[in-house]
């Protein structure tokens, strides 16, 4: 049974819904059903912060699981987890505050893809010793 992997699936499962809800918000509030042309610039915002969110969340999760599943150390788990978390909400939470560059975002995206890159080779040397 896996343990570790399920608790940040469901955190970072969480951050795509809050953000896919503010989405909706913005396009009731503005009376958008498709599109986002005529939008506000913080709609365009959060449209694009989910956006984000639904491109980098779900490798983070297939990689953490297999991690898991290959029986990595639980406490790199729980590393790999809570940075991609961390860093995911950070990367929403700039996005959401500014168009251009946020200390925020640049963060959120830096420690998101040197994550997924741990986390890949990790992945792979598993496979390489083992093998």
């Amino acid at each position: 049974m896996l343990f570790i992997s399920p608790i940040y699936s469901c955190l970072l499962a969480l951050i795509i819904v809050l953000l896919a809800y503010r989405v909706t918000t913005f396009r009731q509030k503005e009376k958008i059903g498709f599109g986002d042309d005529s939008a506000s610039d913080a709609m365009k915002r959060a449209v694009r912060a989910h956006g984000n969110a639904i491109e980098n969340i779900p490798v983070g999760i297939v990689l953490l699981l297999i991690l898991e599943l290959n029986y990595l150390t639980p406490w790199m788990l729980h590393l790999f987890g809570t940075v991609l978390v961390v860093s995911r909400v950070l990367h929403a939470w700039g996005l959401s505050r500014a168009a251009g560059p946020t200390k925020a975002r640049f963060y959120g995206t830096l420690f998101t893809w040197v994550t997924l890159f741990l986390m890949i080779v990790v992945n792979l040397l598993i496979i390489i010793t083992r093998t």
